[in-house]
């Protein structure tokens, strides 16, 4: 027969599963990741090269690496005092969730945090350091979708050119009827293979984050 106590962690455990996927969208570095690897796969011209699932799973393994030592100082202040009966289960979602908020802190604009506080027509802290969850997630994706269009928009500024200029070059050797994104295409894709661009890409995102977080 399950102890009651037993009955209660494998609960929690259940509940905890079923918003893993919204944590990994909204707490998480994968949102900028795989926003930015839209980017380039788009930049390149290449509208299904990499394929999808590639990229996902391209951003998860990098979120797990980037998110390790986030995981790893959870599992050492919840998980395991949690499984040794060392706190109760409020206690240990209290403290799962104070490496994860000094990871979204870091990440998120206080300009961001100031005017969800004022949509809420609440006061806000003195320090960003006190946001409540319920202002700190959505502060932190808004700031994530602002970093990853910036950098997508760095990514998108050097292909542009290389369409404009192969654009001018067609256009002033009189070859209209070839279509300037039939000889950007192999340009493009040269320059970045080239430039090590997705090694380039990845170092950038990582280091982004402030490196290992």
């Amino acid at each position: 027969m399950v102890e009651p106590v037993g009955a209660m962690k494998v609960l929690a455990l259940l509940t905890a599963l079923t918003f893993l996927p919204a944590l990994l969208l909204s707490g998480t570095c994968f949102t900028r990741i795989i926003i930015v690897f839209g980017f380039v796969r788009n930049a390149t011209g290449l509208q299904q090269i990499p394929p999808t699932p590639v990229l996902i799973g391209l951003a998860l393994f990098m979120t797990g690496f980037i998110m390790a030592p986030v995981a790893e100082e959870m599992n050492t202040r919840a998980i395991q005092p949690y499984a040794n009966n060392q706190l109760d289960t409020y206690e240990a979602i209290e403290e799962a969730y104070q490496p994860l908020k000094k990871f979204m802190i870091q990440q998120t604009r206080e300009e961001d945090a100031a005017l969800f506080y004022e949509l809420s027509r609440r006061p806000a802290p003195e320090t960003i350091q006190e946001v409540a969850p319920h202002v700190l997630f959505p502060a932190y994706i808004t700031s994530e979708l602002k970093t990853a269009f910036q950098m997508g928009f760095l990514i998108l500024l050097p292909f542009l050119i290389v369409d404009v200029v192969t654009a001018a070059i067609l256009n002033a050797m009189n070859m209209v009827m070839l279509p300037p994104t039939a000889v950007a295409l192999p340009i493009k894709v040269l320059l970045f293979v080239i430039a090590d661009g997705w090694t380039l890409v990845v170092s950038t995102l990582t280091r982004s984050f402030g490196g290992l977080v």
